[in-house]
């Protein structure tokens, strides 16, 4: 309880020093006027612009704060990856995306906790679950659920062709036990357990340590086999399960609202495509929603994904206002 009160201390004074620092420097503006007028050497003026450039980034900070006012947002999050339709090169893709997202996690100082994970037959893997904890993670990772699609030449190939590859990402918010889901664990929840797999054979247990939950009446499934002990995986895919189940609530209330409003709602799972890497002929990478380019893919597929995460944030911003359509 007492690291809960010190988490939440620490995310409402990451939203109260800046607009502190943004009130700060709007009095500094002001004193810096004045004295502009008054200074003929143009000292005056040219401290006046850098404070100027300096305001607009702290506005700019403080609007993309503003995105992830959901009560949602300062939660950790479960992303989990898809391999598509594409045999051996979309299990590929898939293994270049959880690395993609791993990598972005280490670059913002975040701990990344395998949950489960399903190899490939040749390479790659056919799907994958990791948690990544830390402030804010699923507020700056909701917008990356759906399809990414992957245009290169085929490594799997011997005749060198050029393959589209698909792999679909899901993010759910890792829920605090103050979230609350009616779930009937005995009629509505099926329980599967099995052997835990890893890499080449190995196995992590040999018992039936992985445990797969199946949500009947949405189909909605959560595994994990992480850990040694059984009775721990089945806490982790219960938490999981309780969390995909709320998200599935929260897109609910979003459709409704979208529809009242007449715009889209949220694209889903496996649903559209929301960002192209293409890696030949051209090179780039192209976000399918924001218009957000960038001409050298192999930094976004070593976790450089900020300018996209942010440009998805300030565009949920154009899209949700009252005239959007």
């Amino acid at each position: 309880m007492a690291q809960q009160y010190m988490d939440e201390m620490r995310r409402l004074k990451g939203t109260v020093v800046p607009l502190e620092k943004l009130s700060g420097g709007a009095d500094d503006l002001s004193v810096l006027m004045e004295f502009a007028d008054a200074d003929d050497t143009g000292e005056s003026e040219r401290e006046l612009k850098s404070t100027v450039d300096q305001l607009e980034q702290d506005i700019d900070s403080v609007e993309l704060q503003a995105t992830l006012s959901a009560p949602e947002d300062p939660c950790g999050a479960y992303l989990t990856v898809q391999a598509g339709e594409g045999g051996t090169d979309s299990a590929d893709w898939a293994q270049m995306l959880l690395r993609m997202y791993a990598r972005w996690a280490e670059r913002k100082g975040f701990s990344v906790e395998e949950i489960d994970i399903s190899h490939g037959e040749e390479a790659g893997i056919r799907n994958a679950t990791i948690l990544i904890k830390g402030d804010f993670v699923y507020g700056y990772l909701k917008g990356e659920t759906g399809n990414h699609r992957l245009i290169r030449i085929s490594p799997f190939d011997s005749a060198g062709r050029r393959h589209t590859a698909f792999a679909a990402i899901d993010v759910t918010p890792e829920l605090d036990d103050n979230i609350k889901i009616e779930i009937n664990w005995e009629k509505d929840v099926k329980t599967d357990t099995y052997r835990s797999g890893g890499a080449g054979g190995q196995h992590v247990n040999k018992t039936d340590s992985a445990v797969r939950l199946t949500h009947l009446p949405t189909g909605v499934v959560a595994a994990c086999q992480n850990e040694r002990s059984q009775h721990k995986n089945r806490a982790t895919a219960e938490k999981m399960l309780i969390a995909k189940l709320y998200q599935i609530e929260l897109e609910k209330r979003e459709s409704e609202i979208s529809a009242r409003r007449g715009s889209k709602s949220k694209i889903g799972f496996g649903g559209q495509t929301v960002r192209n890497y293409v890696l030949h002929p051209d090179q780039y990478v192209k976000d399918a929603r924001t218009g957000t380019k960038v001409g050298n893919p192999q930094p976004v597929l070593d976790g450089d994904l900020d300018k996209f995460l942010e440009s998805f944030l300030r565009w949920t911003l154009t899209e949700q206002a009252p005239d959007a359509n």
